[in-house]
This record gives structure tokens, C-alpha cells and sequence, in this order.
């Protein structure tokens, strides 16, 4: 199967109730991971790819491993380029085989976000790709992107209409309270989603995908696997996952998750390195690493995007 679009899978689950998971990959294992647990589940699948994962593995070796997950998977997948920062790196991942990019403009004026977008927009339905645009700032670290909470905005639903329209963007990220990072709250704070937002965006969009950035749940089993093994994770708090279910049964056909792989992988690792300390052999360590993520990408299609059997 070639890679798809997220056109028909945002349909879909936009009418099915469900969502997508949109995960990140940074190597092989990561990738072999969410693509396993997704072809046993029979999920759809968007594999995404951040601006430090195009610098740290490569672009060509990334699209080369999802295209490996196509050959062993019978599933759609798309590719998908993760906070595009500017026109040329989504032209150069649009030339370079992605089937949906996003350009992130949520630092700009109003009036520059949407001339950018749709800059990208122009060029990305030119050669069949489509495009999610950003309004709102979502708090926290990831990569490149780094706004700190009182840089953080929500979304103004009396302007994602205007948004839409100008820029002919396919799908729409919004802020209502999730953050990038495993550190999404204060200790003490409790976790909570604007739901009120997102329901007003639906009526000004009704049928149309949304997007949720930031929105691991951060699995206290695999912190505390770590801080039993030799790390450092006090206090990472993340989305409780029966509010991001509630997110996937409305108009969020696409949920983002990358902290809670990288979680898994590292837990792997420092599983079998602080307990078996004489291991040197990167296979030894790695596979544990990816069994997690399998783990956790398996956790979410069933008990949180619904995807399930949906491909």
C-alpha cells in the first residue's frame, strides 16, 4: 500500500466518532513500534516527523523506514511533516514524499499566520498534499518549539472561520489546554481541557478536523520505571486519557502523541542498562525499548482514539 493522504481518514473518524494518532518517529525502532501495534489493531495510522527528527536521522532514512512499515503493514498510513516552521522545509518535505504537512504560524500576527498558510497551502494541493494550520499557542518544549506559559494562548473560536477560509487548510490545531512535554502541569494543578472551545470551534466548523497537539498522558508506569532505574522524572504530569477520549468523539480527528514514546522507549532502556549492567549490545536494550512503545501505541488506539479495527 502506498501512503494516503489524511483526507479519507479524517472523514472517517470525524463521522465514526474516533481519532486518529498522529505519532512521532525519530529511528527504526520507534517506527517499528506504533506500526506493529497499528497493523495487528488493523488501526490507520499517521507517522509524524518533527524538524529534529528531519536533523537528527535524516529525512531520506525516515521516509525509507515508513516506507519498510508499508511493505510489513497493510494499513493506511500518511507521513506527515510535525510544526513546519516556515514555507521551505514544508516544500522540502511536500518535494520529498510527505503526504501532509503542517506549517505553524501560531507566533505571527493574524494577518502574516494566514498569508503563510496559505502560501503552503497553494504549493502543498499543487502536488496532492494537504495541510494543518495552527491557531493558538500551546505551552511547553518539543524540538523547536519552545513557548512558555505566559506566551501560551487558547484558540479564538470567532476567528477560526475567517482562518479556514482564507487559507484553505484541511485540518486545524487548537489550543484549549494541552502543552508540549512531560511536564505539562504543576504539581497540585489539575489537568483540564476547555471543552468549551473546542465545542464552539465545531459549531463554527461543523464536519471539519480538528487537531490536538501536546497530548500525551505521560504513563506514571513507565516515570516510574525510569525514576526506578537510575533517572530523573519527578513531577511529569500529562493529559488525563478519558478527557482526550472525550476530545476523539467529537470534532478531533487527530490526536498527537510523542512524550509518551519517548517515555517508553527511555524506560526500556534504563530498565535493562541499570539492571544489567555488563549488557553492551544495542539490540539487547533497544528491543525492550520498542516493546514498550508497541505497548503504548496499542493502549491508545484501543482505549483512547478508538481507531481499532477502523483501517
Amino acid at each position: 500500500m502506498a501512503l494516503v493522504t489524511t483526507t479519507d481518514m479524517f472523514r472517517k473518524a470525524y463521522e465514526g466518532g474516533y481519532a486518529i494518532g498522529a505519532f512521532n518517529v525519530n529511528n527504526m525502532e520507534i517506527v517499528q513500534g506504533i506500526t506493529e501495534a497499528a497493523g495487528e489493531l488493523n488501526s490507520p495510522l499517521i507517522l509524524q516527523v518533527s524538524a529534529g527528527a528531519r536533523k537528527y536521522a535524516n529525512h531520506t532514512y525516515l521516509v525509507k523506514l515508513v516506507e519498510a512499515a508499508l511493505i510489513e503493514n497493510d494499513i493506511p498510513i500518511a507521513l506527515h511533516l510535525d510544526h513546519g516552521a516556515d514555507f521551505d522545509i514544508c516544500k522540502s518535505c511536500i518535494d520529498g514524499g510527505f503526504t501532509s504537512v503542517m506549517i505553524d504560524g501560531s507566533k505571527y500576527s493574524f494577518e502574516e499566520n494566514i498569508e503563510l498558510t496559505r502560501k503552503v497551502v497553494e504549493y502543498a494541493h499543487s502536488k496532492g498534499v494537504v495541510v494543518e494550520g495552527e491557531l493558538g499557542k500551546l505551552a511547553g518544549i518539543e524540538d523547536d518549539v519552545n513557548v512558555s506559559a505566559a506566551d501560551a494562548s487558547y484558540t479564538q473560536p470567532d476567528e477560526v472561520e475567517e482562518f479556514v477560509s482564507r487559507t484553505g487548510v484541511d485540518s486545524l490545531a487548537i489550543a484549549i489546554g494541552t502543552s508540549h512535554g512531560a511536564f505539562k502541569f504543576k504539581p497540585g494543578q489539575k489537568p483540564q481541557l476547555r471543552f468549551d472551545i473546542l465545542d464552539e470551534v465545531s459549531k463554527r466548523l461543523p464536519g471539519f478536523p480538528i487537531v490536538l497537539h501536546g497530548a500525551s498522558s505521560v504513563s506514571q508506569e513507565y516515570v516510574k520505571i525510569i525514576q526506578d532505574n537510575g533517572g530523573n522524572l519527578a513531577d511529569a504530569i500529562g493529559i488525563p486519557e478519558d478527557m482526550l477520549r472525550q476530545a476523539a468523539k467529537s470534532a478531533v480527528c487527530k490526536i498527537n502523541i510523542d512524550s509518551d514514546l519517548r517515555l517508553a522507549m527511555t524506560a526500556g532502556i534504563r530498565e535493562v542498562l541499570f539492571q544489567k549492567p555488563e549488557v553492551f549490545d544495542p539490540r539487547e536494550y533497544l528491543k525492550v525499548g520498542r516493546a514498550y512503545v508497541k505497548d503504548v501505541v496499542a493502549h491508545k488506539i484501543k482505549e483512547v482514539l478508538g481507531s481499532d479495527g477502523k483501517a
